[in-house]
């Protein structure tokens, strides 16, 4: 049996993911940590050229993209990608990957427009971006100005 602390360690964190689960599903923004078993985020520009990798994953894949958060503050998308993406994903001159130990506010589940982060396509319980098309169409269509690791950890949180 794992000792009292740990256990209300685990209930402390349970009932904080609980609290943020509520907050997005009630139309507020929820912190979620990056990794783990939820998801990871590939970062690129969200110009014209990201629009068209959004429109071509539309038509590749069976159910659309995929979700997609338009950060029009920052000039961004995160693209959400399965959890473990952050490990695997090599180097890239238009887009950047992250999982641990990083957090993202997600917009409310009904913020389809601006103001403020939306979802330019929206979170389903049964689809992420899928990284290798995702991949080769930035190779393809190299959305600028290519986000920068330091920057981008600057404006989410770390865990």
């Amino acid at each position: 049996m794992a000792p009292r602390s740990v256990v209300d360690t685990d209930m402390q964190d349970l009932a904080a993911r609980v609290r943020s689960l509520m907050d997005l599903i009630n139309g507020r923004p929820m912190c979620l940590p990056l990794g783990g078993q939820f998801f990871d985020i590939v970062t690129t520009a969200n110009g014209d050229a990201a629009r068209a990798v959004v429109r071509l994953l539309d038509e590749q894949q069976v159910d659309g993209c995929g979700p997609v958060i338009d950060d029009p503050a920052h000039g961004r998308f995160h693209w959400l990608v399965p959890p473990g993406s952050s490990t695997r994903w090599a180097p890239h001159r238009y887009a950047i990957c992250l999982g641990r130990p990083h957090e993202i506010t997600l917009p409310p589940l009904d913020q389809l427009e601006p103001p403020g982060s939306y979802w330019l396509r929206p979170l389903t319980a049964s689809r992420l971006v899928p990284t290798a098309p995702l991949r080769d169409f930035l190779d393809r269509f190299q959305p600028t100005p290519p986000p920068h690791e330091a920057l981008l950890a600057a404006e989410l949180k770390a865990v």
